[in-house]
Parts: structure tokens; C-alpha cells; sequence
């Protein structure tokens, strides 16, 4: 048995269980009204209709082995995706050198750090904190060490590279960023992805920048920047330490499709190429065609994000007179800070008001001497409108007995 395995956490969702286990018993209005989940970021909206149909038509595919590397056309639709959405210009990217479909982001970032540690050396992966947890289960399945930098309140939820030691960029040798965040839904300035751009370059470490909430914005004219652009803009036109992972999951509501993407460097790319050939999780093909479908078409993701203003309008405009929330930089999750301890907030609310949130404090580690996630929730605003609005009159009555 691998000894790493002994060092995986359980998931935040395990922890929840259990402490929702204690209050399924009693009479709280948990008994007398129907469950809302705002706790999984799942989408829910529905999927592209001619996404779908793709699937139907194209179900003969399924009779051949997929390539690991995709078929042409898909790295040529996502090459054309990444240019138009980041404004690259058209000679940074070549489909055959700089893409590489990937069977969802989570799989990608969990594997990505396993072919890019050296097992002889004593590397730190550095990730937010609160983050994915794939992150830190990817640090200690590669015999990498975790290493976290705080993403608090004060600094509006964004990192501080200038703050971390050069001790520790000289170990470095991933740093996973992932913008829009999870859970904080904070955007990461140009500036700061060009200064950390430079730090790689002078220390040698790879960027791998998790990018799967960049189509969940609330402003048509300023999409979140990616790191691929900050990249060119700075002059770094190899894109040299530089990953991007994207994927279809959340953009175009096809979480079960399993289809993203990995971008940018073409020595890391090739390498990457090599383990996931023997790794085995090539893409169906069936999946690649449809794919190709919504890299193309804008229109449903438009209106996708038309979707999710509805419901951050409404649950705002609720919530505000009780407690302080804003509408995030970008994504689908309200990160909510709590008036009392967070898993108070959400054991109570459940059994009260029958509203799972998750809470903050399991979705981080203590670091620096702070759980920079304690006394919060993270709020997924997945369910439909009326839904997301009955969840925030519930979670408001619930805040009004804490005042």
C-alpha cells in the first residue's frame, strides 16, 4: 500500500455528512420543509440541446479507441476557443504542441503533479488557502509537501506572492492558482499573474492555474483574465512555466460529459502527453465531437451567465439587510462570512431551516496560524431561481435569531 494514502483527508463533503448526521433527529423546521442543497457546485442549469444531439448522432464512434492527444479538430476548436476568449494573438498557440484534452479538470489537476515531481527532491506544492482539496491530494500522491498561502478578508481573498519567502519559491516546484477562486470567487489581476510569471522564471516552477469558473462573470466587457494572456502580454511568449486548465463542466452545464482541457507550455505539454498515454483516461470520442460543438458556440454560455445574475441579484438583495454580502468577482458561489462558528451556522441552519451551505473551515488548513476558512460558508447558487430564492429567506429567518 502506498503510505501517501495515509495522508489524504477525508473530503469536505464526509465531514459535512457527519455533522449534519447529529441533527437529523429532533423537531426543527428541517421536519416540515423540503431540502435545498446549496452545498455541492454542481450545475444545474440544463445542458446544450445541440451538445446533446451531437452525443445521439455520433454514437458510432463509440466502436474506436480514442486517442490520449484528442482528434485534431478538438485541439483545433479549443486552440481557437483560447485565442478569441484571451485575446492571444494567432501565432502563440499550435494545436499539435500546445493543447491536450483532458477527461475534466479534476482528474487533470490531480494527475498533472504526478509527472512533474522528482521523487528524489524535497518539493513543496504550493495552493490557496481555502482551496480544492485535489490540490493538496495531488501534492501527496506525487511525495511532494503541501504548502499553502493564506487567501484572507483583508487582501479581498486574493494571494500575496510577494509574501511568500524565496526559501520557499527555491522548493517550489508547482503552485497550483485557481482563478475565479474556489470558494472566494476572486479574480486575480493581470499584474499579479505577470509578477508571478516572473517568479517562476527566476525560480523555475510551474503555474497551474485552475481556470474552470472563467466563463461565470456578471460583466460582458470585462471578463476575468487568464494566464495565458498575462503571459504574452508580458513578453513570455513560450508560454514557458505556464498551464491552464479549462473545462466544459461548469461553462456549458455538461458536469457528467467529463471534457476539459490543458494549455501552455509545450515541453510540460509533451511530457504530460507521455504519462497520460500509459495513465490511460483518453476522452471518448463521441465526447471529443460534442465537444468540439460547445468550444464553438457562445451563445449558450451567454445565457448561461444571464442565469446565475438572476440568482446572485436575488439572494443578495435578500440577505443584505441581515448580513454583509456582495456579489463575488466572478463563479457561482457566495463566500459568506458567518457571525458565529461555522459549523454552528451550518449544523443549526440545517436542522432549522433544512438549507445545507458548507463550511468554511472545511475547506482549508490551518496555516500560519489562522483556518483562514473559519466563520465562513461557502453558498453554491446551482439550484434553480425559486429555489436559490426560498434557500436565502430561509438562511435570512435563520441570521434573524442569531440577532
Amino acid at each position: 500500500m502506498n503510505p501517501d494514502l495515509q495522508k489524504l483527508q477525508p473530503y469536505p463533503f464526509e465531514k459535512l455528512n457527519a455533522l449534519k448526521a447529529g441533527s437529523q433527529s429532533g423537531t426543527g423546521q428541517s421536519a416540515r420543509e423540503d431540502h435545498i442543497a446549496l452545498s455541492i457546485g454542481e450545475p444545474k442549469h440544463a445542458a446544450p440541446g445541440f451538445v446533446l444531439d451531437s452525443i445521439t448522432r455520433n454514437l458510432g464512434q463509440i466502436n474506436r479507441y480514442p486517442l490520449t492527444r484528442g482528434i485534431t479538430e478538438l485541439r483545433e476548436a479549443i486552440a481557437n476557443w483560447l485565442t478569441r476568449r484571451f485575446n492571444l494573438s494567432d501565432n502563440i498557440l499550435d494545436p499539435e504542441r500546445h493543447i491536450l484534452p483532458v477527461t475534466g479538470t479534476r482528474e487533470a489537476l490531480f494527475s498533472f503533479a504526478q509527472s512533474m515531481i522528482d521523487h528524489n527532491e524535497e518539493a513543496l506544492i504550493l495552493m490557496p488557502n481555502p482551496f480544492y482539496q485535489i490540490y493538496e491530494g495531488a501534492a501527496f500522491l506525487a511525495g511532494a509537501t503541501p504548502c499553502f498561502y493564506n487567501t484572507i478578508k483583508e487582501n479581498n481573498y486574493l494571494p500575496d506572492f510577494d509574501a511568500i519567502e524565496a526559501d520557499t519559491w527555491r522548493r517550489c516546484r508547482i503552485i497550483y492558482i485557481c482563478t475565479p477562486g474556489n470558494p472566494t470567487g476572486s479574480v486575480i489581476s493581470r499584474q499579479q499573474l505577470i509578477r508571478l510569471i516572473e517568479l517562476s522564471l527566476e525560480y523555475d516552477f510551474i503555474i497551474a492555474s485552475d481556470e474552470c469558473y472563467s466563463e461565470i462573470y456578471f460583466d460582458e466587457g470585462s471578463p476575468p483574465v487568464g494566464l495565458l494572456e498575462a503571459s504574452e502580454e508580458m513578453g513570455n511568449t513560450t508560454l514557458k512555466n505556464c498551464i491552464v486548465f479549462h473545462s466544459l463542466s461548469k461553462r456549458s452545464n455538461l458536469p457528467g460529459m467529463r471534457s476539459g482541457f490543458v494549455a501552455g507550455d509545450e515541453e510540460i505539454i509533451r511530457s504530460y502527453l507521455q504519462y497520460r498515454t500509459y495513465h490511460g483516461c483518453a476522452m471518448p470520442p463521441v465526447h471529443q465531437t460534442a465537444s468540439i460543438e460547445a468550444w464553438n458556440d457562445e451563445t449558450h454560455v451567454r445565457h448561461n451567465r444571464t442565469l446565475y445574475i438572476k440568482k446572485f441579484k436575488a439572494v443578495i438583495d435578500i440577505l443584505s439587510p441581515v448580513i454583509d454580502v456582495s456579489l463575488p468577482d466572478a463563479g457561482f458561489y457566495i463566500w459568506l462570512n458567518t457571525p458565529i462558528d461555522d459549523e454552528i451556522f451550518t449544523k443549526d441552519l440545517f436542522f432549522q431551516q433544512n438549507v445545507t451551505v458548507l463550511p468554511g473551515s472545511y475547506l482549508s488548513r490551518k496555516s500560519d496560524g489562522i483556518n483562514p476558512g473559519e466563520n465562513h460558508i461557502r453558498m453554491a447558487l446551482v439550484a434553480p431561481l425559486d429555489e436559490c430564492i426560498t434557500a436565502a429567506d430561509r438562511i435570512k429567518q435563520y441570521i434573524q435569531t442569531l440577532n
